[in-house]
């Protein structure tokens, strides 16, 4: 087995929930896409990140079932373990930047995959709902206070690949603010905190807490 770290990314003020992200610093000793498709798959979590050069931070992300040019999680919490300035991704480079106890990425809402952003009505409606069947990736969100930017969202990614509900995503926040042309505060899943922030040019700042499980 390869050796990976795992971290939790987005976590609550209290350090607890975020969403498990695989990370292999040493993404050269498998170099093949079928091999680190299997790996992500054995690992079970939502992406696992391939560092393919920890200098540059040039990275490749792997959900258990396919690559992606992009994704929010996976950048966040490989911009806190590497602390470089930039991520270079397929879909393009991530700007990266640590303040305080939150890491920020920079990107672009149309690095995003195909998401749905369902609006309910209340916060209670989001978290009543049941994973829905496969085959479309839904946000479900619904302001806790629009006045002060604070939403509650569920995310399930409908890939029938064994993740059912991503307890924080990082890319679904990203087109969400990008809709809405707002800071949010967002608290996802089971307490998981994720903050946004609208910049000039069409670029959008993800943040939140990380920290090493193991």
């Amino acid at each position: 087995m390869t050796d990976y770290d795992v971290l939790r990314v987005f976590c609550g003020p209290s350090g607890g929930y975020g969403n498990e992200l695989g990370v292999v610093r040493e993404g050269s000793l498998m170099p093949g896409r079928d091999d680190r498709r299997a790996l992500a798959a054995k690992l079970g979590f939502s992406e696992t990140v391939f560092v393919d050069d920890p200098e540059r931070g040039v990275i490749d992300i792997y959900t258990p079932a396919s690559r992606l040019p992009f994704a929010g999680h996976p950048c966040v919490g490989t911009a806190w373990l590497l602390d470089v300035p930039e991520l270079v991704t397929p879909a393009g480079e991530v700007g990266t930047r640590l303040d305080g106890e939150f890491t920020w990425i920079e990107a672009r809402a149309e690095w995003v995959p195909p998401r749905t952003l369902r609006q309910y009505a209340s916060a209670a409606e989001v978290d009543a709902l049941e994973v829905p069947p496969p085959g479309e990736w839904i946000y479900a969100w619904a302001w806790e206070d629009e006045a002060a930017g604070r939403v509650r969202a569920r995310a399930f990614p409908g890939r029938g690949d064994g993740i059912d509900e991503d307890e924080a995503t990082g890319a679904a926040a990203l087109l969400l603010t990008d809709r809405l042309g707002r800071a949010l505060n967002i608290t996802q899943g089971r307490g998981s905190q994720l903050l946004t922030a609208p910049q000039p040019h069409g670029w959008v700042e993800v943040g939140g807490r990380v920290v090493l499980e193991r």
